[in-house]
């Protein structure tokens, strides 16, 4: 078990509720969570249990009905639309079940276009584009358009996109949810290697036991709930 040092993410009573029609939705019901610095954290639960809400959450997509999201010190309900968008810039990355590369762009250029939002100069982005696309193993693939690679180097360069701007924590949706078995345990083994090599903070929602097996902690959510 690595050793931990402060908290990195916390929420407090969570709460997030939707209307259909006429009808009250409660997607979490007072979540407490508490994840430290280079842990890996994953999450799991039957689908439409809250996990995807929680995740969008801690990430500052949405915002909760009630209760608190602390991220790195801050409480993210104190922040306005701009500053959120600026903090996720600076403190998160996001890996999907759908990588979403875009199309007419190289890997590398797919993995310089965060950095494009702040103004890095061009010589600078291009050399952080291949040093993570060397550290996904990726180094050979950087002139290659998304639909030249299988879908195991897509997400690879969805993760090395997601690491940009150096984030503290990095969450992760389904990640593995398009690939195939030996691509998804790759890809697990390259996040692993990722978390123990340089300190990364991973939040992974998953359906794959396999995958969360790996992790330092489970939660289980149910019914917008964690199970104790």
């Amino acid at each position: 078990m690595p050793n931990f040092t402060d908290f990195v993410l916390e929420t407090t009573a969570l709460r997030r509720e939707y209307r259909l029609g006429r009808e009250k939705v409660v997607a979490l019901a007072g979540v407490d969570i508490r994840i430290r610095s280079g842990e890996f954290v994953a999450i799991m639960g039957p689908s439409g249990c809250g996990k995807s809400t929680l995740l969008n959450l801690l990430g500052g997509l949405d915002r909760p009905t009630s209760g608190l999201v602390m991220l790195d010190g801050v409480n993210l309900h104190d922040y306005k639309e701009e500053q959120l968008a600026k903090l996720r810039r600076e403190k998160l990355g996001f890996v999907f079940q759908r990588h979403d590369l875009f199309p007419v762009l190289t890997a590398r250029e797919n993995i310089e276009f965060p950095m494009l939002l702040d103004d890095q100069a061009s010589r600078l982005r291009r050399d952080h584009a291949m040093s993570l696309l060397e550290l996904v193993g990726l180094s050979d693939k950087a002139d290659h358009l998304p639909d030249e690679l299988s879908g195991g180097q897509q997400q690879r360069v969805g993760v090395a996109r997601a690491l940009a701007n150096d984030p503290l924590i990095l969450l992760a949706d389904e990640p593995t949810g398009n690939l195939d078995s030996v691509s998804a345990a790759e890809l697990m083994s390259m996040l692993i290697n990722l978390v123990r090599g340089i300190g990364l903070t991973l939040v992974m929602v998953t359906h794959d036991a396999e995958s969360a097996a790996q992790a330092d902690r489970i939660l289980h959510l149910k019914d917008g709930q964690l199970e104790l």
